[in-house]
C-alpha cells in the first residue's frame, strides 16, 4: 500500500536529514555553472551509498531496487547560477556564482531520499532512479539531452521532482494538474544601422535609437496579442550598444525572455516578436534580427500523478496548497517525452528566517528545515507516481 510504503520511507528520511543539512551546507558553497558541475557531482557521489552510472560530463543515475523493472525518476538538479550572492550566509559562495534557485536543497535532500530507500530496499513500491541532471538553467538543456538519448526511454515509468517556491506557503505543496511552469524562449536581438559622430546624427542610422522603440514594442505584445486569462509575458533583461557618449554605434543588441503557458502562445510571441523586431528597425533605416538561443516547452504535469500526490499529501505531514501557476520555467518539461511527469512546488512563503525574496535573487536562502521540506516531498511524489 503507498501509506505504508510512505510511512517507512519518511521513518527513514527523519535519521538522513542532520547529515543532507550539513551536504547543503557545502554544496551552497560551491556553485557551479552548467555542465561545470564536476566538485558539485564528487561531492554528491561521495554521499552517495549505492553504485552510480555517470552522465557525461557530470551528471549522475543512482538506482535503488532491483535491476530490469520500470523504476520511477526523481530528478533533482546540479548547477547554479551566474549570481553574486548577497546572503551572508556563513556558508555563502565566494566564486562569483549562487544556488539561488534551491538546487542545493534539491540534491541534498535527493541524497538524504536515496539513502533512506536504502536502509528498507524491501519497503519500497518500486526502484527508485535518482537522477541528478546538469545544466538546468544554462542551455543546452540537461534535460532536453537526456531524454532526447536512449537512457530512460523503458527505464523509468513516471519521473517527479520537487522544486521549492517563495510564493507557496510553507508547510504546503503544490501539485496542480496541467500546465504549471511557462514556456520559455531566449531571444537575442540584433539591430543594425550607420555609425556615425553624436553631433551629425542625420547622417547615421542610429541602432540605439531604433532599439530603444522596439524593447517599448515587445513589451506592448502580450497585452494585445494573447488573450487576457492566459498566462504569459515578454521582459527584456538586457541591452548593449555603443563605447560613448558622442559616437552613435552601428550596432546594438537586447536580449529578451518570451513566457507562455499555452504552446500556441507560444508561438503566437515568437512570431509577434521578430514582426516588431523587423518592422520597428525598418522604420528607423536600420536592419535587425532574431535568434532564438533557447526554447523550452510548457511545464505539463500529469493529471493522475497530480491527484495521486494530493491524495497523499496529509500522510507526508504536507498541506495542499491553493491552485496555483507560474510563468517560470524549467526545463524538467522535458520528461514528459519519455513518462508521464509531475513537479511539486515546495513552499518557503512564511518559514522562519526566510527573506521573501524570488528566486534567481542575490538575496534568495530557504532555511535548512528546507531539505526535510523538499525530501518529504520527493519521497511523496515517489510514492504517488508508484502507484
Amino acid at each position: 500500500m503507498p501509506g505504508t510504503s510512505l510511512r517507512v520511507l519518511l521513518a527513514n528520511l527523519e535519521n538522513e536529514i542532520p547529515d543532507a543539512i550539513a551536504l547543503r551546507h557545502k554544496l551552497h558553497a560551491i556553485p557551479e555553472l552548467g555542465y561545470l558541475e564536476f566538485e558539485t557531482s564528487r561531492m554528491i557521489s561521495e554521499a552517495l551509498p549505492v553504485p552510480r552510472e555517470a552522465l557525461d560530463p557530470t551528471g549522475l543515475l543512482v538506482r535503488v531496487g532491483p535491476a530490469g523493472v520500470p523504476a520511477i525518476g526523481v530528478r533533482a538538479e546540479l548547477d547554479g547560477l551566474p549570481v553574486a550572492e548577497l546572503t551572508g550566509a556563513p556558508f555563502a559562495a565566494t566564486n562569483g556564482h549562487m544556488h539561488a534557485c534551491g538546487h542545493d536543497v534539491h540534491l541534498a535532500a535527493l541524497v538524504a531520499l536515496v539513502r533512506a530507500a536504502h536502509r528498507t530496499p524491501a519497503a519500497l513500491p518500486a526502484p527508485l532512479l535518482a537522477i541528478f541532471q546538469p545544466s538546468e538553467e544554462r542551455h543546452p538543456s540537461g534535460a532536453l539531452e537526456l531524454t532526447r538519448g536512449p537512457r530512460l526511454r523503458g527505464v523509468v515509468r513516471a519521473v517527479v521532482a520537487a522544486h521549492l517556491h517563495p510564493d507557496v506557503g510553507w508547510g504546503s505543496v503544490g501539485a496542480e494538474p496541467g500546465a504549471v511552469n511557462a514556456a520559455a524562449d531566449a531571444a537575442v536581438i540584433m539591430v543594425e544601422g550607420v555609425a556615425g559622430h553624436g553631433a551629425y546624427p542625420h547622417r547615421t542610422r542610429d541602432p540605439v535609437l531604433a532599439l530603444a522603440h522596439i524593447v517599448v514594442a515587445l513589451h506592448s505584445i502580450v497585452g494585445r496579442r494573447i488573450d487576457p486569462i492566459h498566462g504569459a509575458a515578454i521582459t527584456v533583461g538586457m541591452m548593449s550598444a555603443g563605447a560613448t557618449e558622442n559616437m552613435i554605434p552601428d550596432r546594438a543588441e537586447a536580449r529578451a525572455t518570451l513566457r507562455a503557458l499555452d504552446v500556441e502562445d507560444q508561438r503566437t510571441l515568437r512570431e509577434a516578436v521578430r514582426a516588431a523586431v523587423d518592422g520597428v528597425a525598418a522604420a528607423f533605416g536600420c536592419a535587425a534580427a532574431v535568434t532564438f538561443t533557447k526554447s523550452e516547452p510548457p511545464l505539463v504535469n500529469d493529471e493522475g500523478l497530480a491527484a495521486a500526490v494530493r491524495d497523499l499529501a496529509p500522510q507526508a505531514g504536507c498541506q495542499v496548497a491553493p491552485p496555483w501557476r507560474s510563468c517560470g520555467g524549467d526545463d524538467f518539461a522535458h520528461y514528459r517525452e519519455v513518462a508521464p511527469s509531475l513537479m511539486v512546488f515546495v513552499g518557503l512563503d512564511g518559514a522562519a528566517g526566510f527573506a521573501p525574496v524570488p528566486l534567481h535573487h542575490p538575496r534568495f536562502l530557504a532555511p535548512d528545515e528546507a531539505v526535510a521540506m523538499v525530501a518529504r516531498a520527493q519521497a511523496l511524489a515517489y510514492v504517488a507516481a508508484a502507484g
